[in-house]
């Protein structure tokens, strides 16, 4: 059990460089929203449902985190700083992170759906801060959302999400999958493309600003002899 922890703790470690020591870790939120919630967990499983809810309520008090009791969440899982909801039936793979006020919701509990409602997040996923992960939808392993992307499809293996509603931005995998990144959003080459859109589209309206001159100039009469100035 103790090498477990210390295994734990050098995996937050890794992935947060603001710690001094393992212990320092042992003041986040996220790792005590993580050890109420394997109680609250256990509890469910046991069907003593009342009691995890009151487990988890005590852990949302004191965290800022909410996570259902019946979410399944595998090892070395790291919410940074906090703020953040996870539902019932998400299901969160190994070594997955996520950054403060992110949201693991489910669909319209009024549509008459019963049965899986959140999303399932692969091993290694990264999900940046803000980031809305909406419904019963897969996000693939080793997958990256940027913050405050809203994402409603299935998001394949190794894909960077940014925007609303979320897009690809088509970095290959084999280049940003290689290191661990911060927020889940890398800071120069993935923003290309939308760069490039841009200047496309400065170039399409200079064009077309071009092109509304020259007809404004053929319908503009020609002044008579002798009238003009």
């Amino acid at each position: 059990m103790f090498e477990r922890l210390l295994a734990y703790l050098d995996s937050v470690k890794t992935r947060d460089p603001a710690p001094r020591s393992r212990w320092e870790v042992l003041t986040y939120p996220g790792v005590w929203a993580l050890f109420y919630h394997r109680i609250a967990h256990w509890l469910f499983e046991a069907e003593l449902f009342f009691l995890a809810r009151l487990v988890n309520h005590w852990s949302r008090m004191v965290t800022a985190i909410d996570i259902h009791p019946g979410a399944k969440i595998g090892k070395n899982f790291f919410i940074d700083h906090g703020f953040s909801v996870i539902g019932e039936t998400a299901e969160i793979g190994d070594n997955v992170t996520i950054y403060q006020c992110v949201t693991l919701g489910g669909t319209n509990p009024t549509n008459g759906k019963a049965g899986k409602r959140h999303p399932t997040i692969e091993d290694e996923v990264i999900i940046g801060s803000g980031a809305q992960v909406i419904g019963p939808i897969t996000v693939g392993r080793r997958a990256r959302i940027g913050a405050n992307a809203v994402v409603t499809d299935e998001v394949p293996e190794g894909a960077t999400m940014v925007g609303l509603k979320a897009r690809s931005t088509l970095v290959p995998a084999e280049q940003w999958l290689k290191e661990f990144i911060p927020y889940g959003t890398p800071c120069d080459d993935p923003c290309a493309p939308s760069r490039d859109c841009v200047e496309k589209l400065e170039t399409e309206l200079k064009a077309l600003r071009a092109e509304v001159d020259a007809l404004r100039a053929e319908r503009e009469p020609a002044p008579r002899s002798g009238t003009g100035d």
